[in-house]
């Protein structure tokens, strides 16, 4: 507070802080018979529909958005759960990512982002490849618990409790 006891502004660095994070949503869109939907990267990696969140979106918000640009396949914001956030430090930049799951998204998937992915491919929970984005593996460790852990060590799930 000032001397006239009315708040100031906060600090600049406090404002606006220099960035030491990403914040995404990877999300599991599951299919009548349970099936994951993910895509082939250039890298020879498998990951999930998601990204980058907007300032501002939910979680929910960011992925049916990015759902929706990524695959072409929509959801309503609603029908998305968010199961957990996972959070790592790999190569010095911590990553905070929300692990979602969807059912029932309308549409098919097509490659709309040629750049980023190769192919989408619907994998049975035994059948989903070893070679996954690490993000990625994170979110099914959370989707599929009982199911060997795919993702890093060093990788901290912070269970989302439901409302309610």
């Amino acid at each position: 507070m000032n001397s006239t006891g009315h708040l100031t502004s906060e600090r600049p660095e406090r404002a606006r802080p220099t960035p030491h994070s990403l914040t995404g949503v990877g999300v599991a869109v599951l299919d009548d018979s349970g099936r994951v939907l993910l895509g082939l990267g250039h890298d020879g990696r498998w990951e999930l529909p998601g990204g980058k969140v907007d300032p501002g979106e939910s979680f929910e918000t960011a992925a049916a958005r990015e759902l929706a640009e990524e695959t072409g396949l929509s959801v309503p914001a609603t029908a998305v759960r968010v199961l957990a956030v996972v959070v790592d430090g790999l190569r010095g930049l911590t990553r905070v990512t929300a692990a979602a799951v969807t059912e029932g998204a309308e549409g098919t998937p097509g490659v709309t982002e040629p750049d980023k992915i190769v192919r989408w491919e619907w994998f049975a929970r035994d059948a989903v490849p070893s070679a996954l984005f690490g993000p990625s593996a994170s979110v099914l460790d959370c989707v599929w618990p009982e199911t060997a852990p795919r993702g890093a060590a060093e990788t901290h799930h912070y269970p989302v409790r439901p409302a309610g």
